[in-house]
């Protein structure tokens, strides 16, 4: 029958009435530039993040862009950062005139790996950008630490990652400086177009997210800072608030799919065949719940580019995330990084592979994916 990637149709039908009804309640305010769903929505997801305040803005791209603007970010800076995320993690660092100096990855969780920071600090570095990558945090504790001992900002890339939490329960986007949301429609608290959200406990940075979101007027027509259009448009705040009641639930319910993943492949033969490893969920034996809230399920395996053709002709929705590391990316030959040099990431971007993991996914699409890898490798 085929099993899409993502079905957005079956995950918006339940809220088909309480989306549309607050639509039209902001179609009659006619706030549609920061109205009160903009405050209601910053208020309920910092909070549900475990931090103080929230900005929201028009997506995840330009939290990370605000964030780093914030914290005066600019050129002749430094900023650590992996080389294995969605390309806006080293892109905003890039449009600031800064640097991006990456550091591989773990290969178990797909995350910066701590240990190599220290080789590659400076006196230019001002920063470090963590991701959380595929909905698991990266080892906060040990970069926070270093963050320390150095005197550096960190800015999550929370932005596959909302509500997931580190081993002691702390929440992804709360525990540096800044955390930066995403609200893309793929995401697992998405809108209906872009949105996004950096979040912080820092008051003065707070204020001045919300000033450089409008340019960097306060007031209006006044600038003291130069700042960009990032505002979140209020329609999308009021499509936010609805489904932010429900995030819980999708999220026990991808852990669920998760769980059932690894029965159904470990039934296959194809783990203990070696043919494919599945995702390590390393924080759920800790005090954290969501440890990993799977934005994506993410599988490394054999003659990957097969595979693909395999369940592309098999109606099975799968998608790499991602192909080409920033190092090796065309607009980043100018760092001077060559192949072979993130060894990790370009393992990672060689093997991997998302298939459907969504909430409304059912026992019997599971069973089909899992039966249609099966029989690739048989």
């Amino acid at each position: 029958m085929g099993v899409p990637l993502l079905d957005l149709k079956a995950h918006h039908a339940p809220l088909h009435q309480a989306i549309m009804a607050a639509l039209e309640q902001t179609f009659q305010s006619q706030a549609f530039i920061l109205g009160p769903e903009v405050g209601r929505l910053e208020e309920r997801v910092a909070a549900y993040c475990q931090a103080k305040y929230g900005i929201g803005v028009s997506s995840g791209t330009d939290a990370l862009l605000v964030a780093l603007m914030a914290l005066g970010i600019g050129p002749g800076d430094e900023v650590i950062t992996t080389p294995y995320s969605f390309f806006a993690t080293a892109g905003a660092v890039v449009r600031l005139g800064a640097m991006p100096v990456l550091v591989d990855i773990d290969p178990t969780t797909y995350n910066l790996d701590p240990a190599k920071i220290g080789a590659v600090l400076t006196a230019k570095t001002k920063a470090i950008i963590p991701v959380h990558l595929y909905g698991q945090c990266a080892d906060m504790a040990p970069i926070m630490d270093l963050a320390k001992r150095h005197h550096l900002s960190v800015v999550e890339d929370a932005a596959q990652a909302i509500g997931s939490e580190y081993r002691d329960g702390q929440r992804a986007s709360s525990i540096g400086t800044i955390g930066c949301l995403s609200f893309f429609p793929s995401k697992n608290l998405g809108c209906l177009g872009d949105g996004g959200m950096a979040v912080t406990n820092d008051p003065d940075l707070a204020e001045r997210m919300k000033v450089l979101r409008t340019h960097g007027s306060k007031p209006k027509y006044y600038h003291k800072l130069i700042g960009g259009n990032f505002r979140l448009d209020t329609i999308q705040a009021a499509v936010l608030n609805v489904k932010l009641n429900y995030l819980d639930g999708w999220t026990k319910q991808r852990q669920e799919n998760a769980i059932r993943y690894e029965a159904l492949f470990k039934q296959s033969g194809l783990v203990e065949a070696g043919k494919v490893r599945l995702p390590v969920p390393v924080y759920q034996n800790s005090s954290a719940k969501h440890y990993h809230i799977y934005n994506q399920f993410v599988l490394r395996v054999e003659r990957r580019e097969a595979l693909m053709t395999h369940l592309k002709q098999q109606g099975i929705g799968a998608e790499i995330y991602y192909p080409v590391p920033f190092h090796l990316q065309e607009c980043f030959r100018y760092l001077g990084y060559r192949e072979g040099g993130f060894p990790e990431s370009e393992r990672a971007a060689k093997e991997t592979v998302a298939i459907p993991i969504y909430p409304e996914l059912t026992a019997d699409q599971q069973t089909e994916v899992v039966e249609a890898i099966a029989a690739f490798y048989q």
